[in-house]
């Protein structure tokens, strides 16, 4: 198929004056576009970046963004994507762990971090900042097709940021050819075309908007990537951008379908076919969805290390309507007990993935990497489900104690760690709350120290200033002890029935 930037610019050749790329009422054709990558491509080789150097990108969503994904994939460059809105140690620890070596972000940026542990070219993409180059830089370079012999589709590409269970980060590495394969999966899967506008409406910094974005940039198809997520943006898009796909997360599907409701929504009937992701889609939303939208609508399981592994569509299985679908023909997938032996059809266990569409492994840790599989190559997804006798996977939870708030990944650890430092915190654990906006939120069980004044509101201001916007607990609750096994292990999943018989 090439590499992902050969297919770019061979569209490129043949569309130049097409619409590439939308954003936030900002557009570029092909030929603009491709422009603005060249000269990206030239600017990062003329300061030195080399073949799997690893470039930090602290951004938000924007056409830059999805530039430089293209300039890095044209020289062999990988991108290390993150929340800029982390903070900083977090942003340090997880730049320390993808090896970044370069660092291309905005002013606001800039004013607020520092970092030692890179040496090499640093960019302000709006404005001036001390040490770092300007975007005239960029423009001021050459604008012509780089030079891509020596590129195999096997550097690494990108780093998808997540963390494990003690919130030391684990950087999901993908290639080029990596990303092409999985681009290829979704094409094939979902019959996507150079007529579709695919919308993105996620952050870039996670797998599924840096598959929404690039798959229609090398297919000739229109790319339409959101700012930031809000229903009633959601829906103004898609009605005057005439948006024909997306994949979305099921948190944003919930309040989509709320606001559609209303006799003043916005004509979104334009969509050919819609996929929710990243959790279970409530039956009575997806009902109303697929009545109003009167287009195919999917589900699919599967997670950043082996992307879409199960998909299924509504309007033709309704007879399997609590499931996540069956395996795409790239994936095998089977469940397992703790030992990793499969289990019979119906038996709930861990869900276990062996997909061609695999990831690389995790950036620079080999023997994590190699406990993430069973023997015979299945990954561990950490997840529950079953299967039943027709090979349908019904999702039963998860095993890992992640909450995922609006579609971002949420470990419990991390804000643990925050908040156990507040003065008047003897112990705490976060855990998820359910919500009918965003899915899931966090929630805090605190035992205070004896003669301790601190409230919720104490806590959550505190909170304010050391967590993420996704982070913030959204409950606090007051809690004499923490539940814990006989071994004095925390039991997680005892604080939310703890927490329930108290409001009662």
């Amino acid at each position: 198929m090439g590499s992902i930037a050969e297919l770019f610019f061979k569209q490129v050749k043949e569309k130049p004056d097409k619409t590439a790329i939308w954003c936030d009422g900002e557009e570029m054709t092909y030929g603009e576009l491709s422009s603005l990558v060249c000269r990206y491509a030239a600017y990062l080789k003329s300061r030195g970046v080399e073949r799997n150097d690893i470039i930090g990108i602290p951004m938000n969503n924007s056409i830059e963004s999805a530039a430089l994904m293209l300039a890095s994939a044209a020289i062999g460059a990988g991108l290390a994507p993150i929340n800029p809105t982390l903070p900083e140690e977090a942003i340090k620890t997880a730049f320390e762990a993808g090896r970044v070596k370069h660092i291309i972000a905005r002013r606001s940026f800039w004013k607020k971090f520092t970092f030692n542990g890179s040496t090499g070219l640093r960019l302000c993409l709006d404005g001036e900042a001390e040490g770092c180059d300007t975007f005239d830089s960029v423009l001021s370079s050459e604008d012509r097709i780089p030079q891509m012999d020596g590129i195999t589709g096997d550097e690494t590409w990108i780093l998808t940021m997540t963390s494990g269970s003690t919130g030391v980060p684990k950087p999901i590495e993908l290639t080029q050819n990596n990303k092409l394969k999985r681009i290829e999966a979704h094409i094939r899967l979902y019959d996507i075309t150079e007529n579709d506008r695919v919308l993105a409406a996620t952050p870039l910094y996670h797998s599924l908007a840096e598959r929404l974005v690039m798959l229609p940039l090398t297919i000739g198809a229109e790319s339409i990537l959101l700012p930031r997520f809000t229903a009633n943006l959601w829906l103004k898009c898609a009605s005057e951008q005439r948006v024909t796909f997306t994949i979305a997360v099921s948190a944003q599907l919930g309040q989509i379908a709320q606001l559609l409701s209303s006799p003043f929504a916005p004509d979104i009937t334009g969509f050919r076919s819609i996929v929710s992701s990243s959790a279970l889609l409530e039956p009575h939303v997806r009902t109303e969805l697929i009545k109003k939208l009167k287009c195919d609508f999917h589900e699919m399981y599967g997670t950043s290390e082996t992307s879409t592994a199960t998909s299924i569509n509504f309007r033709e299985a309704e007879s399997k309507q609590q499931s996540v679908g069956q395996a795409i023909p790239e994936a095998d997938i089977k469940v397992i007990n703790d030992e990793g032996e499969g289990l019979p059809s119906s038996e709930i266990g861990e869900i276990a993935i062996k997909t061609g569409l695999i990831f690389n492994g995790y950036y620079g840790q080999r023997e994590l990497t190699d406990n993430a599989f069973t023997q015979d190559g299945y990954f561990r997804t950490g997840d529950l489900g079953r299967l039943d006798e027709d090979g349908y996977l019904y999702f039963c939870g998860r095993k890992k104690e992640l909450i995922i708030t609006g579609g971002i990944n949420v470990y419990p650890y991390d804000v643990e760690q925050a908040v156990s430092q507040a003065e008047g915190v003897k112990e705490c654990a976060a855990f998820s709350y359910p919500d009918d906006r965003l899915g899931e939120v966090v929630a805090l069980a605190v035992v205070k120290e004896e003669a301790s004044e601190i409230s919720e509101r104490s806590i959550k201001l505190y909170c304010a200033k050391r967590l993420a916007d996704f982070q913030q607990p959204h409950y606090v609750f007051f809690l004499d002890t923490l539940p814990r096994n006989p071994m004095g292990k925390l039991v997680r999943n005892k604080i939310f029935e703890t927490v329930r018989a108290q409001e009662a």
